[in-house]
């Protein structure tokens, strides 16, 4: 079990890993091993997560989740395969625990009589100020 938050934990079987070809500097070495890490979680069915966190997290990854729902994450930042995997795990959790904070609503307000007035003033001199401008030619 992976631990997110005191409410959430994901179970590693909902995590699936593939290793691919690295792509940037790594010498000969990037077109024999496969270094880079390619995790797969699939928010969609996963039983961990309840349904606002579900959801919020298939906002949150936007392009790295598919149609159907599964998150996917693509480390390749080190040359070696353990640094990678661990790196594309700690992207996960981390997106995972942001989407466990709910997002606060916005409380609609209305501008002070002050800033209004701020407001007007200086829009007031920006005219004038274009006004002699245009005057002097």
């Amino acid at each position: 079990m992976i631990r997110i938050n005191d409410q959430i934990a994901l179970d590693e079987s909902e995590i699936e890993e593939q290793f691919v070809r690295a792509s940037g500097p790594g010498g000969q070495n990037v077109n024999k091993v496969s270094t880079a890490v390619q995790l797969r979680f699939d928010a969609q069915r996963s039983a961990s997560l309840p349904p606002p966190v579900r959801s919020r997290l298939l906002r949150l990854a936007g392009t790295r989740a598919t149609t159907s729902g599964v998150v996917v994450i693509t480390a390749e930042r080190f040359r070696s395969q353990s640094r990678n995997r661990a790196d594309a795990l700690e992207r996960l959790v981390e997106l995972v625990r942001k989407a466990a904070t709910p997002v606060k609503p916005r409380r609609a307000t209305r501008p002070t009589r002050a800033s209004r007035e701020r407001r007007l003033d200086e829009k007031k001199r920006r005219e004038e100020l274009k006004r002699d401008r245009r005057a002097r030619h």
